[in-house]
């Protein structure tokens, strides 16, 4: 028998500030139409000014909770990614722990950016193989839009902010493909490329958050090549191919990034769940986003297999495979 982390409940939260396209046409020299034709994006979600990310994050662990139907202190250990927390310390992790009201177990963050989920995911289904916990909270929450230069077209109508959240529970399966649970994962990152997505600020650079900077074009040539290597090497760690897959859950930056990755693992649009167009890019809380919509929508199902990869600031990348 083999330890598995089987996904127990999922949830989300999204902020009840909807921004359209066109609210961006008053101040800045773009279209509704421009947008959308450049990413695929209609709508995102932005934060309230006393909303914090530990605050959506928090609401989407409680959707998580609910769904799976447990309680707080049923978890073992927190496990968030994000890039916009509260303060710099301590984890936001820590903070959703107060904030659901779980008096036990362990918590903390990891950074890396829009593939931030996906590490996340991979550092707790570890704790779970290894007996360090049974359940396991991984949360995505972003409010990226404290850290957009509004003046700058080519990022700031990009993004959004919001959080979402599944519960991981350690169970034993036979040991193959079929098994329920975390079935593989592929984590790469490569320092050289960090200037294509940065933010140009830190408390040991100039003790400022900083703005959103971003190479677009050379960062699409990177992220459709990674994307595809990193799932097919995911898939190959356990006897895979593309054929298997049930669903593609990508991190939702781009509709075009989304159709190309897709396109070159040879997987119709059909079996990709897209929701760039209703919440943006929320690096590290779009996959659980796009997860728990797509269980909402009744498209992922229950022994479905899933493939999502991500690719963010680092840059870093990867892909985890889990079947439902």
């Amino acid at each position: 028998m083999t330890t598995r982390a089987v996904v127990m409940g999922v949830g989300h939260y999204l902020p009840e500030r909807v921004v359209p396209n066109a609210e961006f046409e008053q101040t800045l020299d773009t279209t509704d139409e421009w947008i959308r034709t450049r990413s695929g994006i209609e709508r995102r979600h932005f934060a309230a000014e006393d909303e914090t990310t530990s605050d959506l994050a928090s609401f989407a662990a409680k959707a998580a909770l609910q769904n799976a139907g447990l309680n707080a202190d049923d978890i073992d250990a927190i496990v968030v990614a994000t890039s916009t927390p509260d303060l710099t310390f301590p984890s936001v992790a820590t903070m959703v722990q107060e904030k659901i009201g779980m008096t036990r177990g362990f918590g903390f963050d990891v950074q890396a950016v829009c593939a931030g989920f996906v590490y996340a995911l991979t550092n707790a289904n570890a704790l779970i193989v290894s007996g360090q916990a049974q359940r396991v909270l991984v949360i995505g929450a972003e409010t990226f839009s404290r850290i957009m230069d509004w003046t700058d077209r080519a990022t700031c109508v990009l993004f959004g902010d919001g959080a979402g959240a599944l519960i991981l529970e350690a169970q034993q399966g036979k040991g193959g493909s079929d098994d329920r649970g975390v079935l593989s994962a592929d984590l790469n990152s490569d320092g050289r490329y960090r200037d294509m997505l940065y933010v140009d600020g830190g408390v040991s650079t100039n003790g400022e958050s900083g703005k959103l900077r971003m190479q677009g074009n050379a960062l699409f040539r990177q992220a459709v090549e990674k994307l595809t290597s990193t799932a097919h090497t995911a898939l190959t760690k356990i006897g895979l191919t593309d054929d298997a897959v049930d669903w593609i859950v990508p991190h939702q930056a781009n509709i075009r990034i989304i159709q190309g990755t897709a396109k070159k693992l040879g997987i119709p649009m059909e079996r990709v769940i897209v929701t760039v167009q209703d919440h943006g890019n929320t690096s590290a809380a779009s996959i659980p986003l796009a997860l728990s919509t797509g269980v909402a929508n009744g498209q992922i199902k229950r022994g479905d297999l899933l493939v999502t990869e991500a690719i963010g600031g680092g840059l870093a990348w990867g892909s985890v495979v889990l079947r439902w």
